[in-house]
């Protein structure tokens, strides 16, 4: 997804990318190579004359009265075409026109100095030679100035911007070498396959996906922490910390995506003629103008250690005000009933699960969904957290019977049923449509044999929801049907399995012969593998928030308690970082939302992120204590040792890439699903 999430974002990058392709700035750029004078003069007179680089300029100026943000989305979609010339430097210049700051004068040779009265800084300018060299970008000049003094560096906020812009063009080179690597795999073939079907093309792809949506995501948020804070709603700290975040960000990441595009196109990638090393010399030089991201991790860390984290805040546009003065009625109401009695209130209200359908929830669309996220929070009340009855009883909401509806889904609701998923086999696991459980008809039902394992709560569920299969000729994904397994069946035998943290949450599940009365079986036999597959259409649309992860909080801590060299603060800041884009990912599914529209590829590259987030941050945390692991006796979460605890954190977050489809899998799915590369 591009960077802008609004109609009229969307549409004004649209609109640039179409207009820019039709300049010809590829075709400029190669036109001009070698030539150090070029100034690209054709191209620049059509950027001139669209105004692109005073989008953000006041109107009294001659700009267009927009935002930071619709700038960032102007040079995203130019850089995405590679428009050549200095539109960076002249946006940064356009911004800066409608900015509030000291009084200057424009000083010309041997005459009067204008404002000289009022200006509180004079600037003398010594001659000195400026020359024009062709660096690395062909798609731009710099110039090396001989002589002279140089000025005093530029305030905070000028380099902040500097930072947010260029951080949309790194977006822009990396959404084009994503769609061209995309563009090639669906094309490109080898061995009598497209080269997209192969896993390791498909998995490099779906990398340089994660890394692309990381860059447009914190290119975003830098640019639309600088524009609240223009339009008074954010705080230069706000906008420092977002901006660090993009540089920590964006220059690694497009460089990242360049390489790996070349890499996918293969040879092809390497010659002059492609248009690909003219992307990565782009991204090249913008990491190195902007400084290192390593720079920016120590700054993140700092901010951080001082109490600093991302506040992002959803503007509902007036559309909540309909609704929540209700909404803060009832959770007060709720609030203020007794811990005990609240969920029970939160389900006649229908507030513990909204979006699902009356009279179980409210139906509730993005806006209100988020209303009530909000007032509940205010009023102290935390919702319960549903665990796999979140996973089963959708299913039954959707495709069940009335009576099913009737049986089970309130009891789930008030807690009075807990749920397991008897889905995986030892021989199928991310493979699940090739399960082995038989379900054989028999009077009044079925009889289930077979056997499960990786089964959270088996040993305390009351009811599971199982897949067998009911008909042993019909193609793998056919043939499965989706059971109600009550779990004090006869035939049941629940061993519990010990994980690698020494506790035992997983079970293995033995069904002999296990009685399933017809009842129990949801929508038709032979329709468990789509309903596996299925959720709610209005799907849960969660509070916008960028709070880190616990193990992320945890570090940021021996940050500030210990005294950790240069290379281990970068790391902490790092990982902030990470944890940041991670929530920011979440931000913009949640306003996509709000916008009408359905999930983009957030939500997706937002699981993969965030698994590597809480793995990397919990082993972090464990190395920053040094040889101390070497002499801890029991681990454990609840052990009252906070290195016993860390420990047991970062073994258990071994499981986030198996549990719920393995990172590779994912990748697999993303490869297909979301960029469209053949099976």
């Amino acid at each position: 997804m591009s960077l802008g999430i609004s109609d009229d974002q969307v549409e004004l990058a649209d609109s640039l990318r179409k207009w820019a392709a039709s300049i010809g700035p590829v075709e400029a750029v190669r036109a001009a190579e070698g030539d150090a004078g070029a100034d690209f003069a054709a191209v620049w007179a059509a950027v001139e004359e669209m105004g692109v680089a005073a989008i953000a300029a006041p109107e009294s100026a001659g700009g267009g009265g927009g935002t930071v943000l619709d700038q960032a989305v102007a040079l995203e979609a130019c850089a995405h075409e590679l428009v050549p010339g200095g539109l960076l430097g002249a946006a940064i210049g356009g911004v800066l026109t409608g900015r509030p700051g000291r009084h200057g004068v424009q000083v010309h040779p041997g005459g009067a100095v204008w404002d000289g009265g009022t200006a509180t800084e004079l600037l003398l300018l010594d001659d000195g030679e400026v020359a024009a060299e062709v660096g690395v970008d062909l798609s731009a000049r710099h110039a090396r100035v001989s002589g002279g003094t140089p000025a005093a560096a530029a305030d905070e906020r000028r380099r902040l911007l500097a930072v947010t812009l260029a951080a949309a063009e790194a977006a822009g080179v990396a959404r084009w070498c994503l769609e061209t690597a995309v563009d090639y795999a669906k094309v490109r073939e080898q061995f009598g396959q497209r080269i997209g079907a192969f896993q390791a093309i498909k998995h490099l792809c779906a990398q340089m996906l994660e890394t692309a949506e990381s860059v447009t995501a914190a290119a975003w948020d830098a640019a639309a922490a600088a524009t609240a804070l223009d339009e008074g709603a954010g705080d230069d700290a706000q906008w420092a910390f977002a901006a660090d975040v993009a540089q920590a960000t964006c220059f690694d990441g497009a460089v990242e995506v360049a390489k790996s595009c070349i890499q996918v196109l293969g040879g092809i990638g390497f010659t002059y003629e492609h248009d690909a090393h003219l992307y990565l010399r782009r991204a090249l030089t913008l990491r190195a103008l902007v400084g290192s991201s390593d720079a920016a991790a120590e700054r993140i860390t700092a901010a951080a250690v001082s109490g600093v984290r991302r506040q992002v805040d959803v503007d509902l546009e007036g559309r909540d005000a309909a609704v929540r003065p209700e909404a803060r009625a009832t959770a007060e109401r709720i609030g203020s009933l007794e811990p005990a009695d609240q969920r029970a209130a939160l389900v006649d209200a229908g507030y513990l699960t909204p979006h699902w359908p009356a009279p179980y929830g409210l139906g509730a669309d993005p806006t209100l969904q988020i209303v009530i996220d909000q007032e509940l929070g205010r009023a102290g009340v935390v919702r319960p957290d549903l665990v796999i009855a979140g996973w089963a009883v959708p299913t039954i909401l959707s495709h069940g019977t009335d009576a099913q509806r009737e049986r089970f889904v309130r009891p789930s609701l008030l807690g009075e049923l807990t749920w397991c998923q008897l889905f995986s086999e030892p021989g199928s696991g991310s493979d699940l449509a090739s399960l082995r459980t038989r379900a054989t008809r028999v009077e009044g039902g079925w009889s289930l044999t077979g056997q499960k394992v990786w089964t959270s709560v088996a040993e305390r569920a009351d009811w599971g929801i199982c897949l067998a299969r009911t008909d042993p000729d019909a193609p793998q994904h056919k043939g499965i049907t989706y059971f109600l397994v009550d779990m004090r069946s006869a035939g049941i035998e629940v061993r519990p399995l010990r994980e690698i943290t020494g506790e035992a949450l997983f079970n293995e599940v033995f069904l002999d012969e296990v009685f399933v009365p017809d009842e129990c079986v949801v929508a038709e036999p032979g329709d468990g593998w789509r309903l596996a597959r299925t959720t709610l259409a209005n799907e849960r649309v969660a509070m916008a928030s960028a709070r880190l992860t616990k193990s992320v909080e945890r570090a940021v801590e021996l940050a500030a308690s210990r005294d950790l060299g240069a290379v281990a603060r970068v790391q902490v800041g790092h990982q902030v970082a990470l944890a940041t884009v991670c929530a920011l990912l979440g931000v913009r599914t949640t306003l996509r939302a709000l916008g009408g529209h359905g999930p983009g590829a957030e939500s997706s590259v937002a699981k993969l992120l965030g698994v590597r987030s809480r793995q990397d941050s919990s082993e972090l945390v464990v190395r920053l204590q040094g040889d101390e692991l070497a002499l801890l006796g029991a681990i454990g979460k609840e052990s009252g040792d906070p290195l016993a605890a860390d420990v047991w954190e970062q073994l258990n977050t071994r499981c986030l890439s198996i549990a719920g489809g393995t990172t590779q899998i994912l990748r697999n799915v993303a490869g297909e699903r979301i960029l469209g590369l053949p099976r």
